[in-house]
């Protein structure tokens, strides 16, 4: 059988015009039928998420299993002189997710046990004291307003106007509904029992994910190399490695800051007697996993809730305050560079954008995922321009570039910023121009740039002056007063 000749025209007018149609035809299809495509697509998604689960508990789950095989069972199994082999291996990594997955769960029933025992009390506690944090709230207005009449009459009937429209959205539209309410509640425990047999089902797929990460791992580079030239397979492995590095190290670590900070929030709230300890204490190590902006995120709803429950006591507030400033600049100095150290290499500005942008497309989700997602792109897109530079044999530091007006075959060519020449001495970037010059100005420089230093004394020009290296051509009757001015 006769191979085709792709580099014969007729059979590449044909690979095209086939892409062309194909391209029509499926952005017609986005067009007009964009919304099946996405029901089936979330269905896709609705049927895997098991599996996603999985890989998603197994990928959070591995480093600590990693921890306990190489820290621990490893060595202990060297020191009592078992012979390795594949079912001491098999052993210890079974052994090692048993401990993983034992240390999961009781993390988890810690977690129910205080929001059953501590959170659930609390907010049960500020909706049936609503009525007295309201008025409470009315005595402080009072005081403090008690100066200012008319200001006073104007705020307490905002209070008691708003006060109204909560009690009456109680009685009148939350009450009528309750059975619409317990609809939705049925719908969302249906809901959750369905996620927990998800969950379940996802543990089970991470523990034979565990198992068998360095097979799945060799799986998976050997359908890279085989798909691949080396050169290609080689960047896009470096590239998995690098991006595994920075979520893995960025997520786990960030996790660890927030329980820990959590932790020691409810050390010193209970200490200060702060109301709702672990309440607050939950917000602050949840919102702590937000870079940058979860701090406080978490502390000015936690510092309304304390104003709101005394708000006689002021003061309370700014205790708060100042401990958490303290907890934060300990966490963002000591604790949390311990524990994360330079996992994404990004700079303050562009953590705040990739916070502030994925925040904006994805939520919550966004801004907890957006910053090591971001340095990956950064770090992609940094390589590129990186390996275009060498390519033309230009540095890659960018310091270099910061005064560069020109690059040519002679090299780069930099200028001297306007704030910090000389009122005297200015320099010009006018490339592939002559300078022409006259009897007023002195002028040094090449055709990319020229300095021109003003006369001094009459036209005498001091001792220390940059001397001209090239009278230039004044052949064309036009002054540098005149060409500058124009």
């Amino acid at each position: 059988m006769k191979k085709w000749n792709l580099s014969n025209k007729y059979v590449g007018w044909g690979i095209t015009a086939f892409i062309v149609l194909s391209a029509v035809l499926g952005v017609y299809y986005l067009m007009f039928h964009g919304s099946i495509l996405i029901a089936n697509v979330k269905r896709v998604f609705n049927i895997l998420m098991p599996i996603m689960f999985g890989l998603v508990i197994a990928y959070l789950l591995a480093p600590v299993m990693d921890y306990f095989e190489i820290r621990l069972m490893i060595p202990l199994c060297e020191k009592i002189r078992i012979k390795k082999g594949r079912k001491r291996d098999g052993f210890v990594r079974i052994f090692c997710i048993i401990i993983t997955l034992t240390l999961f769960f009781t993390l988890l029933y810690a977690l129910f046990r205080m929001i059953i025992s501590q959170i659930v009390p609390s907010v049960t506690a500020i909706i049936n004291n609503y009525d007295v944090y309201v008025d409470n709230f009315t005595k402080w207005l009072n005081k403090i307003l008690e100066d200012n009449p008319t200001l006073r009459d104007n705020t307490m009937n905002l209070v008691n106007k708003y006060s109204e429209e909560i009690d009456n959205w109680i009685n009148v539209t939350v009450l009528p509904k309750m059975s619409d309410i317990l609809k939705v509640v049925s719908l969302s425990v249906l809901g959750i029992i369905k996620v927990a047999w998800n969950l379940i089902i996802g543990i089970i797929i991470s523990v034979y994910v565990m198992v068998n990460k360095e097979k799945f791992s060799g799986q998976f580079k050997k359908i890279i190399y085989a798909t691949n030239d080396l050169n290609s397979a080689n960047i896009i492995i470096n590239n998995v490695r690098f991006t595994h590095k920075t979520f893995g190290g960025f997520i786990g670590g960030k996790v660890l800051d927030s329980i820990v900070i959590g932790l020691l929030c409810f050390i010193g709230i209970t200490i200060m007697q702060t109301p709702y300890a672990a309440l607050i204490s939950v917000i602050i190590g949840v919102t702590n996993v937000i870079p940058f902006f979860g701090p406080y995120l978490g502390a000015i709803p936690s510092a309304f809730l304390i104003f709101i429950v005394d708000p006689m006591h002021p003061l309370n507030v700014v205790y708060f305050a100042i401990f958490i400033l303290i907890l934060q600049q300990f966490d963002g100095n000591i604790l949390g560079p311990y524990i994360l150290g330079d996992s994404t290499g990004l700079s303050g500005f562009w953590v705040i954008f990739s916070i502030t942008f994925f925040g904006g497309l994805w939520g919550v989700l966004g801004m907890i995922i957006g910053v090591p997602l971001f340095a990956v792109i950064y770090a992609a897109i940094k390589s590129i321009i990186e390996v275009k530079l060498k390519k033309k044999s230009l540095p890659t530091n960018s310091d270099l570039y910061t005064y560069v007006c020109a690059i040519d075959e002679k090299g780069m060519h930099t200028y001297t910023p306007e704030r910090k020449q000389n009122s005297k001495v200015k320099t010009v970037y006018q490339f592939g121009q002559n300078f022409i010059t006259d009897s007023t100005e002195q002028i040094s420089g090449d055709y990319m740039t020229k300095t021109t230093t003003a006369p001094v004394n009459g036209g005498k020009t001091k001792k220390n002056q940059v001397k001209p290296k090239k009278q230039e051509d004044k052949s064309t009757g036009e002054t540098a007063e005149k060409r500058q001015e124009a």
